[in-house]
Order: C-alpha cells, then structure tokens, then sequence
C-alpha cells in the first residue's frame, strides 16, 4: 500500500482561539469528527486529505499527518524507535529530509538535541538497509519535513506535509509596516457575517487597509478562492508516491469552484499611499485586484455603500506602532465615525487594547478573543443601528 492510501491522525495547528474557526472550515470540508485543541484541531484521514487541507484551509498553519507515536523515556528510546520505523516507505536515499521538534517534560531539555536524535534514527536505518543515506538540514523548502511532538514518554512522530507555514500564503509582495497574518485575518473574517452576506451582495468596508490583508482574505472567501492555490510548493511534493496528476486533481477542481465575480462591493481606503501601493501590489499577487476598490484617504472619508455590509478596522494599538496617549482620539473619531456614516452595517475593531477601546464609546454586541503573536486581542463587535435607537456606552 502506498503511504498516500494509508489512512491516520492528522494534526492541523494553528494559534490559541482559532480551533472552533479551524474545526468549522474542516467540517465543511467533511473532514471526519473533527477534534478541537488548545492549539489545533484533529481529524482522520489520507495524505491525498492533507493535499486538499492544504489547498483550502484559511486559518490553519501546518497538516500534519501522523506517522507513529511511542513510549520513550530518553534520547535512546527515542533513537531506537525512530531506527525501527520503515523510512524507505516515506522518502528516497538519496532524499533530504528535515527535522523539527516540540519537548516538554522530557528527559532532554533541548529541542535541537531531539531532532538530531531523530535524525540520527533515520540515517541510520537507511545506512543498514541501503549503506546510504539521504541528506538533511534546517531548509522546510527542499525535500520531507518530519515533526517530533514529545510530551513526557510519549513521543510522536509526524510528517508536516506543508512545509512553509501556511500563512505565507504568496501574495504578500509588499508586507508595508506591521501587517496582520494572513491565518488572523481569515479568522477575524470567519468570525464576522462577511461569509453570510458576500454572495447576497453585502458589501465588506476596510478603512485602515494597511497592506491589504484582510480585504484579500475578504475577497478570497467571496469568490470561495482555495488559499493554497496561491503556492508553488508543499512539502508532501517530496513524498515517495507523490503523484503530481492526483495533486492537479485537486487543484483543477479548487479552481473549478471559484467564483471570480462577487455580488457586493470590497472597498480598501488608508490615509498613506505607500500603504495602498502595498495593498494594490499584494492584491495583484492574490488574483483578487479586479473585485477591490482602493481609495487613499483619511478612514473618515471612506465610501460607505448601500445594502448590509462588514467594516473591519485594524488600528494601532500602541503595542509597537503608535503611541497609546495619541491613540485616544483615534479610536473616539472611529466611534463617531460608526455613528455618524455606517447605520444599518457591523462594525469591527481589532484590537490589543482594550483600554483604547473604551474610547469608541459604542457597546459591543460581540468581543471575539484572539491571540496576535503574544498579545492578547480582542476582535469587536458593534451593531450599528439605522434609525433613532440610540447606543449605550460600553
């Protein structure tokens, strides 16, 4: 049986609070009982799911597909496993191969030490079965990535079938001056009622564009773009029994689901040109530049269309860009401008202060965590009345 008909564990990762968003896009791939974790979401299922998984999934970082998992109290026992695990299945002997490991609770207490366990284990299985080895180093891009998750006795093995985190999606050219992640920003779009409205002809609204990020992600959902399409490389390529035809499969069929033309409008303002030259370059990249209006501008200024709509703004929050004292007039004049030009649409503001956010002066129907890096955040909700209903404070 080839390693790609085998069926498994499969391990897809992704920053503390995205689970639930991560567990609802593999349910709607039908992915099997799919199981949230504090930093992931597990499932079963091929190397061809992977492959897919890969293709399509918005907020998660890396899939990987569960090779073994086994007792070891040390660096020996772990050496021994890894020796006794049938390689030549996996990858060729005159492959690469890479290592990577997380440790806790274990006998060692370096990580580097770990993997090179590891790869000693592999080496030297394939020196007493083939007396040559494949070679190996630090670079992700180049041929099979291996994972080691080691918790206390019990160590597991994984290939990481992506191999660049899948964040770094492709179409950021231009990254302009602290941009959200790409994983982030489809979750905070997941977590919005951009996805019930983009093909009712909602409009979604970002003032403060920065480099673009989250109205590609908009827009990529629009149009049910696969993220992963936008990639030249998985580490599952370099797999033995990797089958381009079965991969381009896949991919004919992501493209075939695409719907280029969205109902509503997807409008981008930033008061810094250089900012919108970014989000123009990084759209271009995305493929998604004919369905986004750019408009440099002051947020205030920004076109506020008829019909229901999402406004998602992503200001300073004085954690590394701005000052949190000028900051203050900032998120007040956002409050006003809710107020004042964008009745009858939701609006969002994320954020890592919430002390700032106190000065929108609107009362939140929503506040979503999130994790930014290390900063804790919180991605808010307001619903934005039209007519007389007056809002409370917060």
């Amino acid at each position: 049986m080839s390693l790609f008909d085998k069926k498994g564990p499969i391990l897809v990762t992704c920053p503390k609070a995205m689970p639930p968003y991560l567990q609802a896009e593999l349910e709607a791939l039908g992915m099997p009982h799919p199981e949230p974790l504090d930093a992931g979401v597990l499932t079963k299922g091929t190397l061809m799911d992977c492959m897919r998984l890969n293709l399509h999934v918005r907020t998660g970082h890396r899939v990987l597909f569960e090779l073994a998992s086994f007792q070891a109290f040390g660096p020996d026992d772990l050496h021994r496993e890894v020796r006794a695990y049938p390689w030549e299945t996996v990858m060729d002997p005159d492959g690469y191969f890479s290592v990577s490991a997380s440790i806790r609770d274990t006998e060692v207490n370096d990580s580097r030490f770990a993997g090179l366990r590891v790869k000693d284990g592999v080496a030297d299985r394939f020196m007493e079965k083939f007396d040559r080895r494949p070679d190996s180093g630090p670079d992700q891009a180049r041929g099979v990535n291996l994972f080691l998750h080691w918790r206390g006795a019990r160590a597991t093995l994984y290939l990481d079938t992506s191999g660049e985190p899948l964040p770094r999606r492709g179409y950021r050219k231009r990254p302009h001056t602290a941009p959200m992640q790409e994983t982030l920003a489809a979750a905070c779009i997941l977590a919005s009622t951009w996805p019930e409205i983009a093909r009712t002809g909602g409009h979604f609204i970002a003032p403060m564009c920065g480099s673009g990020t989250l109205v590609i992600e908009a827009a990529l959902l629009a149009m049910n773009g696969a993220p992963g399409l936008l990639r030249e490389h998985f580490s599952f390529m370099h797999l033995k029994g990797y089958n381009p035809k079965r991969f381009q499969h896949l991919v004919d069929q992501a493209e075939d689901g695409e719907t280029p033309d969205i109902p509503g409008r997807i409008i981008a303002t930033d008061i810094d040109p250089a900012a919108m030259e970014a989000a123009r370059a990084n759209a271009e990249a995305a493929g998604v530049a004919h369905c986004i209006e750019f408009r440099t501008c002051d947020f205030r200024e920004t076109e506020i269309p008829d019909g229901p709509g999402v406004i998602m703004l992503n200001p300073e929050y004085g954690e590394r860009l701005g000052d949190e004292r000028e900051l203050v007039d900032t998120y007040k004049a956002i409050g006003d401008f809710f107020k004042s030009h964008c009745q009858g649409k939701t609006g969002y503001i994320f954020t890592g202060n919430l002390k700032l956010a106190k000065r929108v002066g609107l009362r939140t129907s929503r506040r979503l965590p999130f994790w930014n890096a290390k900063i804790e955040c919180r991605l808010l909700e307001y619903e934005l009345y039209a007519g007389s209903r007056k809002a409370g404070k917060e």
